[in-house]
């Protein structure tokens, strides 16, 4: 019996600290849906063929490199994901990922970093929004099995047509995640 009762206490606080664990990360948290109008944003990235958990080495590889380099601090990193997992083989997946640049660039350093990097400006349209918390990478996989059912389910409910990849932002000051997916 006592055996019994320390396995059953073991399981309870195995699943405690689990819950308090998903808790922490956001999984819990209500997911608010909106459409707005948003983009516009520079980008500096890298094209990326294969699994997407690669994402966090091109995004830290051109954090440091534009702050060690160019003397430039970026926030907000980004991941734009062209296929879905579930329909494409993983080394065929196709993303890219980077930075945001939170400043406005003169021609000169447009220019500069034209000639290193890619870059573009994110479309400004009507895009289906949710946010998530950021409180590190956990919450970046809480997110992914949490939001994306989410913004399908919007998109159903509300007669709107997703046209294009799926962009997540990851806002580390705003302490949050940022996922959209532009509408028709």
């Amino acid at each position: 019996m006592k055996i019994l009762i320390t396995i059953l206490t073991v399981l309870i606080i195995l699943f405690a600290a689990l819950a308090g664990f998903y808790a922490y990360y956001g999984g819990f948290d209500e997911i608010p849906v909106r459409v707005e109008k948003q983009g516009g944003e520079t980008i500096v990235f890298e094209k990326v063929t294969g699994d997407y958990s690669q994402t966090p080495l091109y995004t830290d590889k051109i954090y440091n490199s534009l702050l060690n380099e160019d003397n430039l601090e970026t926030t907000r990193g980004f991941g734009i994901f062209y296929d879905n997992p579930k329909d494409v083989e993983t080394e065929k997946l196709r993303s890219e990922a980077g930075c945001i640049i939170d400043v406005e660039l003169d021609s000169l350093q447009q220019a500069r970093l034209t000639e290193k990097y890619n870059l573009k400006t994110l479309p400004e349209s009507n895009y289906i929004i949710a946010e998530f918390p950021y409180k590190g990478s956990v919450s970046i996989m809480v997110g992914i099995f949490k939001v994306y059912p989410i913004l399908e389910k919007y998109a159903e409910q509300n007669g709107l047509t997703a046209a294009g990849p799926v962009t997540e932002i990851y806002d580390v000051p705003g302490m949050k995640i940022v996922y959209r997916q532009e509408i028709k």
